[in-house]
C-alpha cells in the first residue's frame, strides 16, 4: 500500500500489527505507544520528515478512545487529575509544536534530547521496580495487602475531595492526594516537550505520577490516555494551522491521514485490549516492561551522539 504524503509503502496488516502489538504493551501503563511508534516510522518505515510529528499525533486520536472506554467503563479515572493535566499541557503543547519546526528539525539533535529525558524516567522505573521486587521477596503476602499485585474487582476511583489545592481520593481501600498547582506545572513542561516529539506527553506524565507523586499506576493510567487523546487533537490542529499558514517554513508538516488511521486503528484496538487486561497485571510487572522499554529506546537516541 502506498501512503503519497509521506512516500513510503508499506503493507497495511504490517502497521496494524505493528501498532495493535505496541499499545496493547503501553497502554495498562497509561501511555498510547506513540512515543515506541514513531521509531518504529523513522527508522523501517524511511518516514523521516517534520510530518512524522503530526502524523503520530493522528495515531494518539484514533487509538486511545479504545482504552479511554475501558479506563471509564471499568471505574478507573480520576476525572479531576485529567481535567487538570489537560489545562496545564495545552498551553505547552502549542510551544512544543513551534520549536519542533523551528529548533528542532535536525532529527539527531532532537532524538538526543528526547532520549535523555526518556532515559532517566525508564532508569527510575526499573530502579523502582527492583527495589520493590526486593523488599517484597520475604513477605509476599504484604505486596498483594499493598494493592501492587492483582487488582480486584471491586478497585474503583471514588473522589473525596476536590479544592484548588489539592485533590483526595480513594481506591482500593486507600486515599491518595496530589496538590493542584505542581500538576498543572509539570502538565505544562511536559506539554512542551509532547508537543516537540508529538506524543501528547502521556508517556512521560505517567511516570512522573508513578514515582513522583506516588499515584498508583492503576488510577493514572486512564487520566493519562484522556490527556494525551486531547493534546494530540490539539496538536494536530495547530499543525495544519501551521501547514496552512507557511510559518513552518519548507519543512513538511502536514500530517500523512492515510498513514495515520491505518496506525490508529490498530492502536485502537491494542489500546482496548490493554487497558482490559490491566487489572490482571501485577504493577511491579507494568514498571518493569514499561522501564525496559523506555530505557532500550533512550539509549538509541543518546547513540546519535557518537555519529557523524
Amino acid at each position: 500500500m502506498y501512503f503519497p504524503v509521506s512516500g513510503i509503502e508499506a503493507n497495511p496488516l504490517l502497521l496494524l500489527l505493528a501498532a495493535f502489538c505496541i499499545s496493547l504493551l503501553t497502554t495498562p501503563a497509561g501511555v498510547s505507544g506513540a512515543f515506541l511508534l514513531l521509531p518504529f516510522q523513522v527508522s523501517v518505515l524511511g518516514f523521516t520528515s517534520p510530518a512524522v510529528s503530526p502524523t503520530n499525533l493522528i495515531y494518539n486520536v484514533v487509538a486511545t478512545p479504545g482504552g479511554i472506554y475501558r479506563y471509564v467503563r471499568e471505574g478507573r479515572v480520576v476525572w479531576p487529575l485529567a481535567w487538570t493535566v489537560v489545562l496545564g499541557t495545552l498551553p505547552g503543547v502549542f510551544i512544543g509544536a513551534v520549536l519542533r519546526v523551528t529548533y528542532f528539525s535536525d532529527p539527531r539533535a532532537f532524538k538526543v534530547f528526547v532520549g535523555f529525558v526518556l532515559l532517566y524516567l525508564g532508569a527510575r522505573l526499573l530502579y523502582e521496580a527492583l527495589r520493590r521486587l526486593h523488599a517484597a521477596t520475604p513477605h509476599p503476602p504484604a505486596e498483594a495487602s499493598s494493592g501492587e499485585g492483582i487488582l480486584r474487582a471491586e478497585g474503583v476511583v471514588r473522589t473525596t475531595s476536590v479544592s484548588a489545592r489539592g485533590v483526595e481520593y480513594e481506591y482500593a481501600g486507600r486515599r491518595f492526594s496530589f496538590g493542584t498547582v505542581p500538576v498543572l506545572l509539570l502538565s505544562f513542561v511536559v506539554g512542551i516537550i509532547g508537543g516537540i516529539y508529538s506524543i501528547g506527553g502521556g508517556s512521560i506524565i505517567a511516570p512522573f505520577f508513578v514515582l513522583i507523586f506516588g499515584l498508583p499506576v492503576y488510577t493514572v493510567a486512564g487520566a493519562a490516555l484522556i490527556s494525551t487523546f486531547l493534546t494530540s487533537v490539539a496538536g494536530v490542529v495547530f499543525f495544519q494551522v501551521l501547514d496552512a499558514t507557511g510559518v513552518g517554513g519548507n519543512a513538511a508538516v502536514a500530517p500523512d491521514w492515510l498513514l495515520g488511521v491505518v496506525l490508529g486503528v490498530g492502536g485502537l484496538a491494542g489500546t482496548y485490549a490493554g487497558a482490559r487486561v490491566q487489572k490482571f497485571l501485577p504493577e511491579m510487572w507494568i514498571r518493569t516492561v514499561l522501564g525496559t522499554l523506555v530505557v532500550l529506546l533512550a539509549l538509541s537516541y543518546i547513540s546519535q551522539l557518537f555519529t557523524d
